[in-house]
C-alpha cells in the first residue's frame, strides 16, 4: 500500500471518532455567564410549572434555559408557547435537538441572549434556576411587568418579597411569586352615593390604609393584593361594612361592593 493510500485509509477510519468528538454534552457544574449549569429535577420543573397554572394560553419564558427542559415541559404537558434564553450556543443548539426530539420545536423556542439584555415584558410566566444575587438583579425589571405576571424559581428567594407560595420536595424548593399592581397613593372612591379617599401603603404584595368619609378617618380592613385583583373593606359613619372587590388598571380601579345590609352596587376609584 502506498503511504498515499495509508493517508486515505487511516483519514475515513478517523472520520467516525472526529465526529463522536465534537458531539457537545453538557457536564454538571459546567461554567457559564453568570451561573454554573446544575440541571433543575424534571419534578421541580413540573410543578413549578403546576404552581404558576400554565395553560395553552401562557407564553413562558425560561430566563437561563440550560438544555431546555422548562421549556420543552411547558410546551409538551403544560400546551404552553415557551421561549427559552441562554447565553451558551452548545446549549440553545442542544436545546433545539431536544425539542426536536420531543415534537414541540414549534412551540418551544430557544434564543441565544444575556438575560439582562432581553426584552421578556410579553411573559405570562417567568421561569428562573439563577443565584439570589441575579434573582435580585432582575427583580425590579420583574416588578415593573403586567400586574398578575407569574414567577417561580428554583431554590433561590427574591429576599424581602416574600413568595406567594413556597413547595417543598425532597429537599428542594420552588418559590412562587405574583407580579402585584403598584397602588400606593391616595385615591378617590366613588360608591354610588357614598364618596371617599383612600390612602394605601404597599409593600410588594401586601397592603394597608385609610379610609377618609370627611367626618371621620378609619382604617382599611382585610386589604389584599393579588395581581391585579384588590379587596378591602372598611366600617362607615353608620356603623356599616361595606367590602370591596375590583380590579387595578394603572390609575383606576374598578369593581363590585356588598355591604352588610344586603346591598350591592358597582364602585370605581382614580388615583390622584
Amino acid at each position: 500500500m502506498t503511504s498515499f493510500a495509508r493517508a486515505l485509509a487511516l483519514s475515513f477510519l478517523l472520520v467516525p471518532f472526529a465526529a463522536t468528538a465534537q458531539k457537545f454534552e453538557p457536564q454538571v457544574g459546567q461554567a457559564g455567564k453568570d451561573v454554573i449549569w446544575v440541571p433543575t429535577p424534571e419534578e421541580v420543573v413540573e410543578r413549578m410549572l403546576t404552581m404558576a397554572q400554565v395553560g395553552p394560553n401562557d407564553f413562558v419564558m425560561d430566563l437561563g434555559s440550560g438544555d431546555g427542559r422548562t421549556v420543552i415541559m411547558a410546551a409538551k404537558k403544560f400546551g404552553a408557547r415557551s421561549l427559552g434564553i441562554e447565553y451558551n450556543p452548545d446549549m440553545v443548539k442542544l436545546s433545539q435537538e431536544n425539542a426536536q426530539k420531543a415534537g414541540v420545536s414549534d412551540r418551544a423556542q430557544f434564543r441565544r441572549a444575556d438575560i439582562f439584555a432581553t426584552d421578556f415584558s410579553q411573559a405570562t410566566v417567568i421561569t428562573l434556576y439563577l443565584l439570589p444575587a441575579l434573582n435580585m438583579k432582575l427583580r425590579p425589571t420583574i416588578l415593573a411587568m403586567k400586574p398578575g405576571t407569574r414567577v417561580a424559581s428554583h431554590s433561590f428567594t427574591m429576599e424581602d418579597w416574600e413568595a406567594d407560595e413556597v413547595s417543598t420536595m425532597d429537599g428542594r424548593r420552588a418559590y412562587f411569586w405574583i407580579v402585584p399592581a403598584n397602588v400606593m397613593g391616595t385615591w378617590s372612591l366613588d360608591a354610588g352615593s357614598q364618596k371617599a379617599e383612600i390612602a394605601l401603603e404597599q409593600t410588594f404584595q401586601k397592603i394597608n390604609g385609610t379610609v377618609n368619609l370627611g367626618t371621620i378617618q378609619g382604617g382599611l380592613r382585610e386589604a389584599r393584593m393579588r395581581g391585579a385583583h384588590i379587596s378591602f373593606a372598611y366600617v362607615d359613619q353608620t356603623g356599616t361594612r361595606r367590602d370591596f372587590s375590583g380590579e387595578v388598571n394603572g390609575r383606576q380601579m374598578q369593581g363590585t361592593f356588598r355591604d352588610d345590609k344586603g346591598q350591592e352596587g358597582r364602585w370605581s376609584a382614580t388615583k390622584k
